[in-house]
């Protein structure tokens, strides 16, 4: 992989990996499933739109495609982040503070919701957090302190 350059190293990255955000980063003056559709479209790829409408259920977000991110709560965002994130079928999805700016219900939602797509796509969850409800929650629980692993639960599924 250090032979990649740049270009090749975002194909990678854009293919092999979803990544959400604790801050969305949704386009504003995209809807929602524009920015959906983003990745794909970057792309250049037609969309696999039985796998979207699957994982646009399994989100609970068909009721809010046609909006601005503006018109959505921030648990929706961050299904609609989620979506993103998985439009390209990663085989990772790496979730930074998913939960970080959300309410308690709406951040155990999305949660849930991570668990379940990932279960249900067959899609590796590496989420990163702060909060040891969250990872007490997690398969698996490696801490790190100054970069540096100390401590590593194993796996217990």
């Amino acid at each position: 992989m250090y032979q990649y350059n740049d270009n090749q190293l975002s194909v990678l990255r854009r293919r092999r990996f979803g990544f959400v955000f604790q801050s969305y980063n949704l386009v504003k003056e995209l809807t929602g499933y524009e920015n959906i559709l983003l990745p794909v479209m970057l792309d250049s790829r037609k969309p696999d739109e039985e796998y979207l409408n699957r994982m646009i259920d399994l989100l609970g977000i068909r009721e809010r495609l046609s909006h601005l991110p503006s018109a959505m709560s921030g648990g929706q965002q961050q299904r609609f982040c989620i979506a993103r994130a998985l439009a390209n079928k990663p085989a990772i999805l790496f979730a930074d503070e998913p939960t970080g700016n959300l309410d308690g219900k709406a951040g155990r939602e999305v949660l849930t919701l991570l668990r379940t797509v990932s279960h249900e796509l067959g899609i590796t969850l590496v989420l990163v957090t702060h909060d040891l409800h969250v990872a007490e929650q997690a398969d698996r629980v490696i801490q790190l302190s100054d970069g540096k692993i100390v401590a590593d639960s194993g796996v217990t599924v």
